[in-house]
């Protein structure tokens, strides 16, 4: 005998802390509008955990979507959901001026079909059917999105009359969906949401002007480039103009790169360049290419990677888990390094030591450097930003640099590509070909690694003098083909299906490339392979 997921829910809620949004059902995830027969084996999914915290946050962006739809009340106007900023999602509305009070008239109508307890809808439908549908509510991007698709049919939700295309699962109703808030910021607003940690609560909002005006940046360079959407970037490929893309794009890199070797020759105060970024944002390419540029400013570079400098094994810090955390400040001899710059900045000679991974020591094998006036120290660390790693470093002569890959491509415009899936998958093409490891390996560091960046390096990301952009627009095209033959490898009866799944409709809606026509000198290419540099 069938029953509704939904209905057993809510037998279950006294068990769970959090609001319980999703099911496993005999290991298959389903929304809780579906069903199960009383042999079935059933486990809940709350919004404590990665994928529950996704499907809320998606459906919150349904609900605010279906909300501008009623306050508009048939009005022109055009949301596009764009970067993350804070811990939400900034969205820009063509056609209206996002002031106080129409963000609060959003707001209380979201917070009305909350009250109200609507259920979100799925249905169904060809594809060609989804494509003249969503041409008829004027939304061109998924149009374009599906005229690449191959499958034959297409889920579509409703909600109060309101009908998108959501890139994975979705809440069953409003009734869950009260945690978030709304602040009106730069032209247009951000929503704000829950975290994982805390779904109850929703955290401050933090404005990262630095990190919005690298998002803004590359949202002029798609433009200028015609290229805003997974789709666009189909087109291109569908075209055959995708190597002048890649040269248009990797020259668009190189002036910025040069810009920013430009400033740093022009304060000669500036001895260390600290760099620093989350996992896979190609920081050892881009030191690199930042080192020949300052070349040819006049200066001679030294890269130097904070790693050297790891306490001996038997002093590294263990996390709570009783395992030893290289990530943590207090992993890095701190008094050394800083002991060696400074006696750099007074010009006397050191030796640099070089860190043996497999003994746990440090090691002097006569590696020695001393600063002349030309000459400057290029230094790759994820601590480069925080000034207690450099903390008897003087701050006028230090010159910090924030790295990332910050995805500019939506999927369409209401659906974004989160940034740590893009640096997920170069992560894994990358290590599955320079150390062997599998798509489940990466898949199961992730998120230990994000919470070392979480903590480590995204706090510290607005001290930085300057932020670059590594995200190449048409690296998914390339990356695509080795990550999928990875994903596939994944079984069912594996933890880390759910998620390779997640990752293989994502690149299921890119167009493949070869990479071979990408120079050799790309960031790109520390991921995919054949780097100039060693990488």
């Amino acid at each position: 005998m069938s029953k509704s997921l939904l209905e057993l829910s809510k037998y279950a809620k006294k068990d769970y802390e959090n609001d319980i949004i999703l099911a496993k059902v005999n290991g298959k995830l389903m929304e809780l509008t579906k069903s199960a027969e009383d042999t079935d084996k059933v486990e809940w999914v709350t919004t404590a955990s990665v994928i529950g915290m996704a499907t809320y946050k998606r459906s919150v962006v349904m609900l605010l979507l279906s909300a501008i739809h009623e306050v508009m009340a048939g009005a022109p106007y055009d949301v596009r959901v764009e970067n993350s900023i804070s811990k939400g999602y900034y969205c820009d509305v063509e056609g209206v001026e996002v002031t106080d009070h129409w963000l609060l008239d959003v707001k209380l109508k979201m917070l009305e079909l909350v009250n109200l307890d609507l259920p979100i809808k799925k249905k169904s439908m060809n594809t060609d059917k989804a494509i003249e549908l969503f041409r008829s509510h004027g939304m061109d991007d998924k149009v374009k999105l599906f005229k690449y698709r191959r499958v034959s049919r297409v889920n579509v939700y409703e909600l109060n009359g309101f009908e998108d295309y959501n890139y994975g699962y979705m809440a069953p109703s409003t009734g869950m969906l009260d945690t978030f808030d709304l602040y009106r910021y730069d032209e247009g607003f951000v929503l704000q949401l829950p975290t994982k940690e805390d779904p109850k609560v929703v955290p401050e909002f933090v404005p990262q002007n630095k990190l919005f005006n690298v998002f803004r940046q590359s949202k002029e360079w798609g433009k200028m480039l015609g290229i805003e959407t997974v789709g666009d970037l189909n087109d291109v490929i569908a075209r055959g103009d995708i190597n002048e893309l890649i040269l248009v794009q990797e020259a668009l890199m190189e002036k910025r790169i040069a810009d920013i070797a430009a400033d740093i020759a022009s304060k000669p105060e500036k001895k260390f360049v600290m760099i620093a970024g989350p996992s896979s944002s190609g920081k050892t390419t881009f030191s690199h290419r930042l080192a020949v540029q300052l070349r040819a400013h006049g200066l001679k570079p030294h890269t130097l990677e904070v790693d050297n400098y790891f306490v001996e094994r038997e002093d590294t810090p263990l996390d709570a888990e009783g395992n030893y955390n290289f990530e943590c400040l207090d992993a890095i001899d701190r008094e050394l390094f800083n002991n060696q710059m400074n006696d750099l900045l007074e010009g006397k000679k050191i030796e640099i030591p070089s860190f043996n991974f497999k003994t746990g020591k440090k090691e002097y094998k006569g590696n020695f450097l001393q600063l002349a006036e030309d000459e400057i120290m290029v230094i790759e660390g994820i601590h480069c930003l925080n000034d207690q790693l450099s903390y008897n470093i003087p701050a006028e002569n230090k010159y910090k640099i924030y790295i990332s890959a910050l995805t500019q491509l939506n999927i369409d415009e209401h659906n974004r590509i989160p940034t740590t899936d893009g640096r997920l998958i170069r992560r894994m093409v990358r290590d599955a070909r320079t150390r062997g490891s599998s798509a489940k390996r990466t898949l199961q560091m992730w998120q230990s690694v994000r919470r070392g960046e979480e903590e480590n390096i995204f706090p510290y990301q607005e001290q930085a003098d300057v932020m670059f952009n590594s995200a190449s627009i048409y690296e998914l095209a390339v990356l695509k083909q080795s990550a999928e033959t990875l994903l596939f490898s994944i079984t069912k009866e594996e933890p880390e299906y759910y998620e390779a799944k997640r990752l293989l409709k994502f690149l299921d809606y890119f167009l493949g490339v070869s990479g071979e026509d990408i120079p050799k000198n790309s960031i790109v290419r520390e991921f995919y392979g054949g780097s100039i540099f060693k990488v």
